[in-house]
């Protein structure tokens, strides 16, 4: 037995023999552990005591097998906590395991911290002097962290971040790298599918540790989420490797993706199911067109704008309008940006969400956390907030949920002047948060957003056309131009979608076209064109008039008289100009004006609906000014104008379902 014994433990023996000649002061106890070592294992302890108590982490998450702390009895000696280590060093080496004692403490309490397997506990439990030990675990800070915050934007329980729901109705298909599903974050709520398809990593001398494989896809599944760092914790997330462990990756591969994952809910459907895309790649039809194909199966894609301080309309699939792309802001509600990149801008990009210096799951170990920056980030924010959204309305289709979205985000808070002049107009002024507690929103309610469309060529009569998303319907269509010269707009039906159609007037330098689209219309809705140029464009009976559109045949610019909304709800035509009424038949639909003219020339006049109605239509009414256009902004109607000394009023058609138990108001 002796000899089996000293064949195990012969290199910690050889370390205890060096150590033996180099420092007589530790004699003693090493003259102990060498006779714990080779005392036979037929001979009974010197005394029979009771074993310490044993005491672990209630939650399992935390805990940190393989470290403990071992406390002493009260009234133990501080040179007996080091004898009773040395005692444990022993026993284990006798057994073939070697222990390391971490930290010893003398303080607050008498005991050390031991890193060993849990197979040597049943011989530290039997030590002298120890009165428990307890099994090391992890301690987290309780401030909330900036991000989470800033979507509960002040609205909940202070000081905690308490969402309506966990999301745990929602499956969410993650495509991104591979991810390391054993993090405590995001154990046992990441399932990693069987798809794999990356490209081989550039460079031959590439090292393929897993904490860089899984970096990237790691972090964003815990921002989705994780237990501590997710928006929607509840949420199931489904691995779909489609980056390498650079972050890189192809169109085909993406492709790929997404036709394994419309398989996997063909044999097992999913709903609602939200698809993240946090990677961009340049503009490519084909992964437009698949993503675009995914949505009309009844899936909500979600994608990052892209990190290039750029146009997002140049990059896929953040370009695909059916897509929710989303940009990224900082702590501060501006937009990301880092040295030479930043967040990308403009039409494309839906809604803004947090993106710097996220705190995340981190791929070095099961325990870490990181913090990341960019629009996969703020793309992951809203796919939690997405699936908080659709576990309250778990029928709504990706057109309703953008809406909703876009309903519950805070408004106006990105400084313009940190935009690129370009980008300033089109790109939205929103940032994603969760609802207010206190929100009555339904599935039905009207709402609307405004779509813009890219600038028209120079020149004359060019256009620029606007489209809604599948599921909306155009309540209206306006146009702007920042020179002023256009030739109005018009509403068109082009394969059975409507499209609204800005003209350059002369001497332009481009015009944009403004579509304001809507879902919970619940209505049936048509385009009145004027029967000839001159004459009105009437609703027909039992109709309510939503909006109103003109343009003219001259090149100049086309602004109709005050819309008609009495008994007869029509859009005024002046001579030589071709008016466009959009109007709609519901029981239950009403709408009015509510206009702003101000005394005097002012560059901008604004006029909003009032809560519970919603803008679906935004005009101008010039009072001899040029007038560059009117667009809506949230429930804001704006008007632009320039020259002349009489100014402009806005005018806002506001429409809302009447509740039933309330009369006709307006």
């Amino acid at each position: 037995m002796r000899g089996v014994v000293t064949v195990c433990c012969l290199s910690f023996l050889l370390g205890l023999v060096a150590v033996v000649e180099s420092d007589e002061d530790y004699t003693e106890d090493e003259e102990m552990i060498l006779s714990l070592i080779l005392q036979d294992d037929t001979q009974p302890e010197a005394e029979s005591r009771p074993s310490a108590q044993f005491y672990r982490c209630t939650k399992d998450a935390w805990r940190m097998p393989g470290q403990y702390i071992v406390v002493m009895r009260n009234g133990t000696h501080v040179n007996q906590v080091d004898r009773t280590a040395c005692r444990l060093r022993a026993k284990a080496a006798k057994r073939g395991y070697l222990i390391e004692i971490l930290q010893t403490y003398s303080g607050a309490f008498n005991g050390f911290l031991v890193k060993m397997s849990s197979d040597v506990l049943h011989m530290a439990v039997k030590l002298p002097h120890v009165e428990y030990i307890e099994e090391d675990s992890s301690i987290f800070a309780q401030s909330i962290p900036w991000n989470l915050q800033r979507i509960l934007q002040n609205k909940h329980e202070p000081g905690k971040y308490s969402p309506p729901n966990d999301g745990a109705k929602v499956g969410v298909y993650l495509l991104d790298t591979s991810v390391q599903v054993t993090h405590r974050e995001i154990e046992d709520r990441v399932m990693v599918t069987d798809f794999n398809s990356v490209p081989e990593e550039d460079g031959v001398r590439v090292h393929r540790q897993a904490s860089q494989c899984d970096s990237h896809g790691t972090h964003i599944a815990g921002v989705v989420s994780g237990r501590d760092s997710g928006v929607a914790r509840g949420a199931s997330v489904n691995s779909v490797r489609v980056l390498n462990c650079q972050g890189k990756g192809t169109v085909s591969g993406a492709l790929a993706g997404l036709e394994y994952i419309q398989s996997s809910l063909m044999s097992q459907p999913i709903r609602p199911v939200i698809l993240l895309l946090p990677f961009v790649g340049g503009f490519s039809r084909t992964l437009n067109a698949a993503c675009r194909t995914m949505v009309e199966s009844g899936a909500v894609l979600i994608a990052a704008a892209g990190n290039y301080n750029d146009d997002a309309c140049l990059y896929s699939p953040a370009s695909e309008p059916e897509v929710i792309t989303v940009g990224a802001v900082n702590f501060a509600d501006q937009p990301l940006s880092t040295g030479k990149t930043g967040t990308n801008v403009g039409r494309c990009v839906d809604v803004f969400a947090p993106g710097d210096d996220i705190i995340s799951a981190s791929s070095d170990c099961s325990t870490c956390f990181t913090t990341k920056s960019g629009t996969s980030q703020a793309a992951a924010h809203v796919a939690g907030v997405a699936a908080v959204l659709l576990n309250l309305s778990p029928n709504s289709s990706s057109a309703e949920l953008l809406q909703q979205l876009l309903y519950h985000s805070v408004k106006q808070v990105i400084n313009p002047e940190s935009l690129p002049q370009d980008h300033r107009l089109t790109t939205p002024n929103m940032v994603v948060a969760l609802p207010d507690p206190t929100s009555t929103l339904a599935g039905e309610d009207l709402l609307c957003r405004s779509v813009w469309s890219e600038r028209s060529g120079a020149s004359g009569f060019a256009t620029a056309v606007a489209r809604c998303r599948q599921g909306e319907e155009m309540l209206s269509c306006s146009s702007f131009s920042h020179n002023g010269a256009r030739a109005g707009e018009r509403l068109e039906v082009s394969d059975g979608q409507k499209e609204c159609v800005a003209v350059n007037g002369n001497g332009g330098q481009g015009v944009f076209a403004v579509a304001r689209c809507c879902t919970g219309h619940k209505a049936q809705c048509q385009m009145i064109e004027s029967p000839e140029r001159g004459v009105d464009a009437e609703c027909p009976p039992d109709h309510q008039l939503t909006g109103c559109s003109s343009s003219s045949s001259s090149g100049d610019v086309s602004d109709s008289d005050r819309p008609l909304h009495g008994s007869r709800r029509a859009c005024p035509a002046k001579r030589g100009v071709t008016s466009y009424a959009s109007c709609c038949h519901s029981s239950s639909l009403e709408c009015y004006l509510k206009e702003h003219d101000p005394t005097g020339l002012s560059e901008q006049v604004e006029v909003s609906c009032e809560d519970s109605w919603t803008l679906t239509g935004c005009q101008a009414l010039s009072r001899g000014s040029v007038t560059h256009g009117a667009f809506a902004l949230g429930n804001t109607c704006v008007v632009r104008t320039s020259g002349g000394d009489k100014g402009a009023a806005a005018i806002a058609t506001c429409c809302r379902h009447r509740p039933s138990d309330q009369p006709r108001d307006h």
